[in-house]
């Protein structure tokens, strides 16, 4: 005797006769139940899932899921740019941007960019609305591909940009994650040695009987007892360190070009962070150039979303130049941060009348540049970070050890 199957709950989103997108709940068995269902009511379903219960549910945190990422705005873009070269209207196709989107933040500014537009503002100017959503690099190309008629491969530009970007971001946190979960990991071992391990190890040498215990014994006896505290403040003065660098960086304009000088000095990681400025820079203007926007309007963008106060420094001496009517390169090659390589291939480009297209290449060799060196300095750091750890706990062994020779030394000595 077999027990009926008990109907689930399934969200669904789906076309109705008339076009329109519609979505909801529906009871069922199972997905080829609810979507013959919905053929039955006359909705074509395009995806049916199963309602999330109990821990199966969505877990939203307040501010985590607010946030827009980089990799966000890829994926939006990538959608808008799709379905406007498609031959959807504008409103259309964020009315279905607005249901497809996850992120709270992203889907409320889509669905006011959508209101306001029925109200009669442009893409450009709805979207300006939103700049702490939409990067004014997508607002500048939005503006020019409505002036110049072009808005659909603006807006095929402004995904492919994205979608560099979010590669280039992934490529490096990639590399870099492992060696930064191998340091954490090997200094909270080292914290628990010292704050569990080491207090037993105390007790047996008290059971010694006073005897003199070695130096390096002493050290990290007395380094042990104060770890209970220190290594929480430790980690207290870590944090509120980078949250006052953080903020600083945000308010304090001289502070952030001094902390951005001194990160393009560094040993190892300053030609990282070089080549990451160098590409970020070339992208975004030669995409900007690109898609029309005016070589004024382009270098102030560029400036201000470089994200190196370095780069906007120099944006500065760059457009006073170009307003002077002296080509861009001439400016570029008075500031040490960008190689002759670069500043001579922008000097041929601007000779050649393909400058954007040249910003493009050095863009492009700046990735694989980027992604040769996060991938060389991974495989660098790895062995040192194992050497160092096991020569810290290497250490602590036979510090905790010394005092068990001298008793034995002494045994000898007493039965000699």
């Amino acid at each position: 005797m077999t027990s009926a199957t008990k109907d689930r709950s399934f969200d669904y989103v789906g076309i109705d006769g008339d076009g329109k997108r519609s979505k909801g709940k529906i009871e069922g068995r199972d997905e080829s139940g609810v979507a013959a269902a919905l053929l039955q009511q006359g909705i074509t379903p395009m995806s049916v899932s199963e309602t999330g219960t109990g821990l199966n549910r969505e877990i939203s945190i307040p501010g985590l899921n607010n946030r827009v990422a980089l990799k966000d705005l890829a994926v939006f873009s990538r959608q808008f740019a799709t379905m406007t070269t498609s031959g959807l209207s504008l409103l259309r196709s964020l009315s279905t941007l607005e249901e497809q989107t996850e992120r709270p933040a992203l889907k409320k500014a889509v669905r006011d960019v959508r209101r306001d537009i029925e109200g009669g503002d442009s893409l450009s100017g709805a979207l300006s609305k939103h700049d702490k959503v939409f990067p004014q690099l997508m607002i500048a190309m939005v503006r020019a591909g409505e002036t110049g008629g072009f808005l659909d491969a603006a807006l095929e530009r402004i995904a492919i940009n994205f979608e560099k970007e979010s590669e280039l971001r992934a490529k490096i946190k990639s590399a870099l994650t492992y060696p930064v979960i191998v340091l954490c990991f090997s200094v909270l071992m080292v914290a628990g040695v010292l704050i569990f391990i080491v207090p037993i190890f105390k007790n047996m040498f008290k059971s010694l009987g006073g005897a003199q215990l070695p130096l390096p014994t002493r050290i990290l006896v007395d380094v042990s007892s104060q770890m209970i505290w220190l290594f929480p403040l430790c980690v207290i003065a870590l944090l509120s360190l980078i949250a006052w660098i953080k903020r600083e960086t945000r308010r304090n304009d001289a502070f952030r070009l001094r902390f951005d000088r001194l990160k393009l000095r560094l040993p190892v990681f300053g030609k990282l962070f070089t080549k990451i400025a160098i590409s970020r820079f070339s992208r975004n203007l030669g995409t900007l150039l690109n898609a029309g926007v005016p070589i004024m309007q382009a270098l102030d963008i560029v400036g201000a979303t470089s994200g190196s106060a370095v780069i906007t420094e120099a944006m500065v001496g760059v457009k006073k130049s170009v307003r002077d009517g002296q080509p861009m390169s001439s400016s570029l090659g008075d500031h040490p941060m960008f190689p002759s390589m670069v500043v001579n291939m922008i000097q041929v480009g601007e000779e050649s009348g393909q400058i954007s297209t040249m910003l493009e290449k050095i863009s492009d060799f700046y990735d694989l540049e980027v992604q040769t060196a996060t991938e060389q300095l991974s495989a660098a750091i790895e062995p040192v970070m194992v050497v160092l750890m096991g020569s810290i706990i290497g250490t602590v062994v036979v510090a905790l050890y010394l005092p068990m020779f001298t008793v034995y030394q002494h045994v000898q000595g007493a039965n000699g």
